[in-house]
């Protein structure tokens, strides 16, 4: 029966330890993988011993259980000290495992009748089939060997205790975890054996039950690393937040950046939902609830300061389980910024802006209108280009305002609008030769005429510097600046991509394009509707902003009615 318990328990142990290989992960307490290593050895020892049948074997079976049990207690002390976030010095760490050494060292003497330092003396019996060694007359280094474990479970405790309740970093569940098997080792190793039977050493199957509980521990300790459930060395030092809850919405943790985004969170508990007096609190339900609701309301807007933050949620795995909620938080400033200004005036700026560019509004529009006036002098079918294109605009943006998309307000319509005719004026300083050539562009000249998108946005600039009406100003300097951009970034003058592309400046580029192709220029014919409007398809995503599409496909219809309007009218 004795045998047939250490079989059972060596049997256990070796799967326990498989299933710890099976699930290991580089992040792992390296003390962990010792205690599923030595466990094993410390078990195989009491087997051993109980199969011998001389007292030769049983004395080194019995070496081979000190050198489980004598390393095995530093291991697990150490463990617990390292989930408890108590840094130990190296000098310290050293001593303790130099004094270990020196303990099992002393047990190899056992056996040796003129050293008599760990046994003074022992007998050896088969009982049932069962060996075991009897009498010990314990030496001094015996008595080394229990003050040091007895040390080992004291200074576990008082970590363990003290991180309890003083580090807030430190999950109030792995304490408790690992309280447990400690608990039950102390029972075994100084009372297990006098209450039950000196036959048997329950000390092993205390063993086992540890590594049981060290199983469940990592497992925790993967849902409650940062580094472990996120994007390691990018989150952790980078200028992206990040920050963790698991489903219950109980905090696990943040790195350096998130906690700068989001001071209230140096009070939060490790494994406690936060606070509702804490201002966070609403902010994190609210979203969490959003998303709980409909996985694609996943992004919101948070102000710190003089900062905006984007948090996107998505779900924290471990491996290809769903554990919880994960934040990523970036520095949205910048677009933010853009938003509000594409998201209009308030009241008071409004009234402000009304009350002085009345005077300049009339200046405005003649100014627009001569300096087109001047272009088309020197290219006839420039004039009309900007009429139509113009009138592009004001087509497009009377789709992409029906669906609220992207929040225009009437007055950045407007100055969209009324820009519209100064998005050509650089091609002043084109020379005429290249201007007015009746045929395709040589590179050379292309090049030339390129230069205009920069030209164009240096004189609206110089036009409008002095007005008061910034919004205009601006919306009318990228309009001839960035309308020959690309979505992809292979367009001109700087080669911006995406949403670097101002918003007026990628309306402008689909009006112009669309202009090109179906109007009849000197050197060309003008294209049917339908090969247009396979060209302006094939380009989204490429030469347009995607977005857009479906605010063109829209407006098709009634663009088509213009031109052929303009048709019938020549």
């Amino acid at each position: 029966m004795i045998l047939a318990y250490y079989q059972i328990l060596m049997l256990v142990s070796v799967l326990l330890t498989l299933v710890y290989l099976m699930s290991w992960h580089k992040h792992f307490d390296v003390h962990v993988t010792l205690i599923f290593t030595f466990v094993p050895i410390a078990i195989l020892g009491n087997l051993l011993t109980a199969r011998s049948r001389t007292i030769e074997e049983a004395t080194l079976a019995n070496k081979i259980t000190y050198l489980g049990a004598t390393f095995l207690m530093l291991i697990i002390t150490l463990t617990i000290l390292n989930l408890c976030d108590i840094k130990v010095p190296r000098a310290l760490r050293m001593a303790m495992v130099a004094l270990s050494m020196i303990v099992y060292l002393s047990s190899l003497t056992v056996g040796y009748e003129n050293i008599k330092i760990f046994y003074k003396s022992y007998g050896f019996t088969v009982e049932d089939g069962v060996g075991r060694l009897t009498d010990k007359n314990y030496g001094v280094m015996h008595t080394v060997f229990a003050v040091m474990i007895l040390s080992y479970f004291a200074i576990s405790f008082a970590a363990m205790v003290y991180s309890y309740f003083k580090k807030k970093n430190v999950p109030k569940k792995i304490i408790l975890l690992m309280f447990i098997p400690e608990m039950i080792a102390v029972f075994a190793f100084y009372g297990g054996r006098s209450l039950i039977t000196e036959k048997i050493e329950l000390i092993s199957a205390a063993y086992v039950f540890a590594q049981i509980m060290y199983l469940i521990i990592i497992n925790q300790v993967c849902l409650y690393d940062i580094t472990d459930s996120g994007i390691d060395s990018l989150v952790q030092t980078g200028d992206k937040g990040f920050l963790s809850f698991d489903f219950k919405r109980h905090y696990l943790g943040c790195n350096v950046t998130a906690l700068g985004v989001f001071p209230e969170l140096a009070g939060a508990v490790v494994d406690r939902v936060i606070p509702e007096d804490n201002p966070l609190a609403k902010c994190v339900d609210e979203w969490l609830d959003k998303f709980d609701e409909d996985e694609k309301s996943n992004q919101f807007t948070y102000k710190h300061g003089d900062n905006s933050y984007l948090v996107s949620v998505t779900y924290l795995f471990s491996g290809k389980r769903k554990r919880g909620y994960q934040f990523f938080i970036s520095d949205d400033t910048k677009r933010q910024q853009y938003i509000e200004l594409l998201d209009g005036f308030n009241a008071k700026l409004r009234e402000q802006v009304d009350e002085k560019t009345k005077h300049i509004v009339e200046m405005h529009n003649n100014l627009i209108l001569g300096m087109a006036t001047m272009v088309e002098s020197r290219d006839n079918s420039t004039g009309g280009h900007i009429r139509r294109t113009s009138e592009g605009v004001r087509i497009l943006t009377d789709e992409i305002r029906k669906d609220n998309v992207f929040r225009l307000e009437d007055e950045y319509i407007k100055n969209l609008i009324k820009a519209a005719p100064m998005h050509d004026l650089g091609k002043i300083a084109v020379d005429d030769k290249i201007l007015r050539k009746p045929g395709r562009f040589e590179p050379e000249e292309f090049e030339q005429m390129k230069k205009h998108a920069k030209e164009g946005a240096r004189i609206v600039h110089t036009i409008l510097r002095g007005t008061d009406d910034d919004a205009f100003h601006l919306v009318a300097e990228n309009m001839a600046h960035y309308h020959h951009e690309r979505w992809d970034g292979s367009g001109y003058p700087d080669g911006i991509a995406g949403e670097q592309i101002p918003l007026e400046a990628r309306i402008m580029a689909i009006a112009d394009v669309y202009d090109a192709l179906v109007s009849k220029r000197v050197y060309k014919d003008s294209m049917s509707f339908e090969k247009a409007d396979s060209i302006i398809m094939s380009g989204m995503g490429t030469q347009f902003d995607p977005s857009l599409e479906r605010y063109y496909v829209a407006a098709r219809p009634r663009l088509e009615e213009y031109y052929k309007a303009q048709e019938d009218a020549v």
